[in-house]
């Protein structure tokens, strides 16, 4: 892929995050079988569930690729069919509408709760801890690859580069606790029932609508503040993200496979700021100060496994900076990757 000067809209847009790259093509034609995607509704599930089709069509294996989720967006289902992908509406945390989902040799579990956890830390851990075990358990025949999260990790030293995948998890808050909750559950089944898993953690997966470059090109945009306090950060196209995330299925293992999934660059926040505001022609307006730690991580385990990513962090800045000059559409998602207390 050669990436374009300007995203024009949203069907451009969502055609790039759902273009397969070779590497998953030659997965996929290593890796048979249907794939079933657990929580698909989210941000980044719809179009990781068109990239897999696409991939499996590009690799010539015929397969179904199966979205489950409780679907708030009415019209995703239908987006999705005209996408050649099978949807199936189910609530996780029903006993029985989890038994009767399809099985399937290849199953990517997405599900889980972040933003809005603090004052319901009960239903956060029952997705992101409790569900996890259930689905460990109902497929443990198949093959699972888990998006986790940078955050087991806590704030790394900005001087070490960025947390790898050997040290020791140092969750802060009830949301990342929970979310090393769920690695540990698959790690269990893993371990006792020979389940081979992949446990991707994952900070930030970018695209136009949403993510911490979109949050801070549009604070410098409207001449809102922007807190230094968490002064660095990793970010990865969302497109390369969910390419290698779909990867890991051909490698997962037991006991689990863990990989750092985002990109090669530290970005400094203030920098990035700067940046943006030659592009749209503002001056960015700082608060607090750089502390010496924040949520980065080191993917060179990844990059070894998977390649390097097929877009860089400075053309994202530019396609961000055009996206949000143009007034194109935005989530209205803020990603509060600022948050270094845990609380989400």
């Amino acid at each position: 892929m050669s990436p374009a000067d300007s995203i024009a809209d949203v069907e451009h847009l969502e055609n790039l995050l759902s273009e397969p790259s070779d590497g998953l093509i030659a997965a996929m034609k290593r890796l048979p079988g249907d794939i079933l995607i657990l929580g698909a509704g989210g941000k980044m599930g719809p179009t990781l569930a068109r990239m897999a089709r696409r991939a499996a069509d590009a690799a010539g294996t015929p397969r179904r690729v199966i979205a489950v989720s409780r679907f708030s967006d009415s019209a995703l289902p239908q987006t999705l069919r005209l996408w050649g992908i099978e949807v199936v509406g189910a609530d996780l945390l029903d006993e029985r509408q989890l038994a009767g989902l399809p099985d399937a040799p290849n199953v990517v579990f997405m599900a889980g709760m972040k933003f809005g956890s603090t004052g319901r830390e009960a239903l956060t851990w029952a997705m992101n801890t409790y569900l996890p075990a259930a689905v460990a358990r109902r497929y443990r025949a198949s093959r699972i690859a888990v998006f986790s999260t940078g955050n087991v990790y806590g704030l790394c030293p900005v001087s070490r580069g960025g947390s790898v995948e050997t040290d020791p998890p140092a969750p802060t808050g009830e949301y990342a606790m929970s979310c090393l909750g769920r690695e540990r559950m698959f790690e269990y089944f893993s371990e006792c029932c020979g389940t081979p898993v992949s446990i991707i953690r994952l900070n930030y997966a970018c695209e136009m609508r949403y993510g911490v470059l979109v949050d801070l090109c549009t604070r410098v945009r409207d001449g809102r503040p922007v807190d230094l306090s968490m002064g660095f950060f990793n970010v990865i196209w969302q497109a390369d993200a969910s390419a290698m995330a779909l990867q890991t299925l051909a490698c997962a293992a037991s006991p689990p496979l863990v990989v750092n999934i985002t990109g090669p660059e530290l970005l400094r926040t203030a920098e990035v700021c700067r940046q943006f505001g030659t592009l749209l022609g503002t001056q960015p307006v700082f608060t607090g100060r750089e502390a010496p730690d924040a949520i980065i991580s080191n993917a060179a385990r990844a990059r070894e496994l998977f390649g390097m990513p097929r877009v860089s962090a400075q053309q994202l800045m530019l396609w961000v900076a055009d996206w949000v000059r143009r007034g194109c559409p935005l989530l209205g998602k803020p990603t509060h990757f600022e948050v270094r207390n845990g609380r989400f």
